[in-house]
Parts: C-alpha cells; structure tokens; sequence
C-alpha cells in the first residue's frame, strides 16, 4: 500500500491535507481504498466544534460516509475480500455489554467509537477498520452512490422501526439525504399514500422521481393534511419538524424520530401523545440489520442514491466541500470528496 493523502481535523476550526501513511491491516482488520466519501451534519458539527465533547476526539481524520476496494486484509480474515467493493459500518462497538448482545450496538455501554469521529476515518486515499463492520456491494456498483450507503442505513433503521404495512398512509418530513433515502425505503412497502415536506420547493421534483405522491413544503398550508397519515418519519432535525410530524398522524399513528435539532427545538405536547395515543420511536444511527437493509435495497436498484449528489471534489479542496455542505444552499444536495 502506497502512501496517500488524508484531511485532519486538529481542532475545531483548524482543517488540513496531509501526507498519510494507512496503517496496515492488524487482526481481524482490513485496508480498504476509499473511492468517495461524504459529508454530513455531524461532519460540520466536527469542524466546527458543536459536536459533544464525548463523541469526537481531536485530532481526528473524519469521514464514515464511504466506499471502496479492500487493498489488504489482517490475520483471520477472508483474503477473498481483497478487491471487493464495499462499504462499512461506523460504530466500533464492544459486541460484549448488554445491549450489543440485544442486538442494538448503537447503544453499546462500553464506550462510544466510531469511524470519522473518535477513530481515523475516511476522508483519506484509504481506512483501516474492523473486517466484522464491512458489507461487500456486487462488482459493477457504482462505488460514488455506495458512499450515501450510511446515512441510507440510517433510514433504513428508520423504516424499520416505522414497520410500515401495505395500503397504509405514509409521510416523511425533511427533504434530505435521510428524507429521500427513506421516501424510497417506504416507497417500497407499497402505500396508499406517500407524501414528503420538505424545507423548499427546490426538490419537490427530485421527491416525485423518487416515489413521493404528493410534496408540500414546511411552509405550505397543511391543516388539511392533519390527522391523515398512519405513519410518519421525521428526517430534517429542524426546530419544529418534530410538531409538524405528530400533527400529520390520525389516533394511534407512529412516530419515527431521527433528527437532532439544535437546542430550543419545539417539544411534543405530552397530553397530545397521550390522548391520541401516539406511538413514537426514536433512532440514532444504524444497527447491522439496517445497514444489511439499506445495502440489499441498493444491490436490487430500489433505492436510487447517485441523483442525490451535486458535488464531487478532491480531497485537496476539503474546505470548499465543508463550505458547501454547510451552506444552505437549496442547490447543493450530498457533496463528496473524492480521494
């Protein structure tokens, strides 16, 4: 493995390109090539220093949106890796403490690590990480696409935990990669009706594409849709999106909740939840069936994620790419650096 180029975060605010060495693949590890990697909120939480103390640790390499090529693996892993594309989980959980053994590594107990936060990640020519964390993609996959394999897990635990049923009414608020990932998951299970919100009218088309019946904006009049919907899955994280998504919901209907809006966001009405017996769920990154979800749904073409990219740049120009990402601007969808 040759030398290559990496991003690192010393500080909050301070942002550099550097000469990097991978490390070489140790037990139970793998060397993979990174081909994109993308950008997110908690990505710009990272540079800027709102990120909680606890979930990163400067100085870091970010990065755990990805794919690549495995280069090399380590002892007591399947050499018949190298070569494949693939993607790779990001939280480095300890499998041991109860709630690994549940089955919800999210939450492990031992300690929070993961890729791109508190462990080198992927904003580099390539990553180190544990082979258990790797899914393996078909050969002709498109690897640019495979990198928004992450935050469609994320949707996919999402949809999952929204289990929704065939001919029933299903909305999604925000209009993100998270929002149209998840449109496309819940597309897929056949509703009567599927509606998404988004934050303007920018990517009402790209949301019709994408298997929406219906798009309003946050702003549109929405009294006449209130009380319509058995489930709703709220996506933007935005200081009132969680409100407008319990407002959607008829009697008894279910509420997934996976944004993290900034403080001083709308709380729900607790005697609303109660009277209207409203059933609300909460998620907070990707737990292996999900991700074995989102990947299964990207291998089979039921979910589309390449036209939800606008920018591609190199890995030398990662503080434009940052200034995009956190721009605002309606224009600029997932943006990828390309090592």
């Amino acid at each position: 493995m040759t030398s290559g180029r990496a991003v690192v975060v010393d500080a909050p605010g301070s942002v550099r390109v550097v000469d990097d060495e991978p490390a070489a693949p140790g037990e139970g590890e793998v060397l993979a090539r990174v081909h994109a990697c993308g950008l997110c909120g908690s990505d710009r939480e990272l540079f800027a220093g709102t990120r909680p103390a606890e979930y990163v640790r400067y100085p870091v390499t970010p990065g755990h949106e990805w794919a690549g090529v495995v280069e090399a693996v380590g002892a007591g892993v399947d050499p018949g890796l190298v070569g494949r594309k693939v993607v790779a989980e990001g939280f480095r959980n300890c499998q041991t403490c109860e709630r690994c053994r549940d089955g919800d590594p999210t939450l492990c107990t031992a300690g929070y690590d993961e890729t791109g936060f508190t462990s080198p990640g992927a904003m580099a020519s390539a990553v180190t990480l544990p082979a258990r964390l790797v899914h393996v993609l078909p050969d002709d996959a498109d690897l640019a696409g495979a990198a928004l394999l992450e935050p469609a897990a994320c949707s996919a635990a999402a949809v999952l935990a929204a289990e929704p049923a065939a001919g029933e009414r299903i909305a999604v608020v925000g209009d993100g990669t998270l929002g149209l990932t998840a449109l496309q998951l819940l597309a897929a299970a056949s509703p009567a009706e599927l509606l998404m919100i988004g934050g303007g009218p920018q990517r009402g088309a790209l949301a019709l594409e994408l298997g929406a019946d219906s798009f309003h904006t946050k702003d549109d009049p929405l009294d006449e849709l209130a009380g319509r919907f058995d489930v709703v899955v709220e996506t933007a994280g935005a200081s009132t999106s969680a409100v407008t998504a319990a407002s959607l919901l008829r009697r008894g209907g279910r509420l997934v909740l996976t944004g993290i809006p900034a403080d001083g966001a709308a709380g729900l009405d607790p005697t609303d939840l109660v009277v209207r017996r409203l059933d609300v769920r909460t998620v907070f990154g990707a737990p292996p069936r999900a991700w074995a979800h989102a990947v299964r749904a990207y291998r089979i073409g039921l979910l589309r994620t390449e036209p939800l990219i606008t920018h591609r740049l190199p890995l030398e120009r990662a503080d434009e790419a940052i200034a995009l990402a956190g721009s605002g601007d309606p224009a600029v969808g997932k943006v990828l650096l390309m090592p």
